[in-house]
């Protein structure tokens, strides 16, 4: 596995990759890896002959009381499961490579990025389009693979690809979870084991609105009611907002048809977790 660390150096070799007519797939991440994101290396290995995958915490996808500054950080240990993975190339740049000095360049998408979590993280996705668009740049990936459990944030990318005509696929893998049913991340490490069990309520509920859909309920509204209610009977959890939307445009849905995306942000103490499940109905 061979490690880069500058933007020009990581440009370099993807040309070399594509002009050798080799694919390129690509991980984003911002490291602590987990089985979640070794599920996302075995999406890309499917897909390509060459994995490039990132490690960069983004300062600007982070909000000012948000938890940057202790965002879970052990790069021996992500090398070790990147080369046991079959990781190819590990690219772990620096901020002053990603952000040089005097950056004042960003990348937006509109409208969709100001629903579900973009409402009370107003300047996070503006973070996230700007350094993928940064990194695809950099890794001139033909595929890059990202996670179901963040889905607005897929959406949003996949927007982002299509608006600005990055010859690139986007390929969404499915959640991992714990056996219990918790959402990987790696913020989990943050839970006591009070809050860890009451983190299962995320999950429990978004099994509940299947049920309930599966039964015959299509109203929005009574669904959401239900997930809410759920996690709310769990001491330590505090809803940010629980959405039935339509899983390709995120527009509110008051009557539940066709493919639907139950999200849900929820603070568990003082991590803010997401799950989500989406249906066809």
């Amino acid at each position: 596995m061979k490690i880069i660390t500058t933007v020009r150096e990581m440009q370099a070799e993807a040309r070399r990759i594509r002009s050798a007519g080799r694919i390129i797939g690509f991980v984003p991440t911002m490291g602590f890896l987990h089985a979640g994101h070794l599920s996302l290396i075995r999406t890309a290995r499917e897909k390509a002959d060459i994995i490039v995958l990132s490690i960069y915490v983004n300062p600007t996808q982070f909000g000012p009381d948000e938890d940057l500054s202790r965002y879970p950080r052990d790069f021996d240990r992500d090398e070790e499961m990147a080369r046991r993975a079959g990781v190819d190339i590990l690219f772990y740049p620096s901020d002053s490579e990603i952000y040089p000095p005097g950056h004042r360049t960003f990348v937006e998408v509109e409208d969709i990025t100001r629903r579900l979590c973009g409402a009370s993280r107003p300047a996070h996705f503006r973070g996230v389009t700007t350094i993928v668009a940064k990194l695809f740049h950099a890794v001139q990936p033909h595929v890059a693979v990202f996670g179901q459990k963040d889905a607005q944030q897929a959406i949003v990318i996949r927007r982002m690809a299509k608006d600005l005509n990055f010859d690139v696929e986007i390929a969404v893998a499915p959640i991992v979870r714990e056996p219990d049913g918790l959402a990987m991340s790696s913020r989990n490490t943050y839970l006591s084991p009070d809050e860890r069990r009451d983190a299962l309520a995320l999950y429990e509920s978004l099994r509940l609105a299947e049920e309930r859909i599966r039964s015959g309920e299509r109203n929005a509204g009574v669904i959401i009611e239900s997930v809410a209610a759920h996690i709310r009977s769990k001491t330590h959890n505090r809803i940010d907002y629980v959405a039935c939307v339509d899983a390709e445009t995120l527009d509110p849905l008051e009557t539940v048809s066709g493919r639907v995306l139950i999200a849900l942000a929820v603070s568990t103490g003082r991590t803010r977790l997401i799950d989500n499940i989406i249906l066809d109905v």
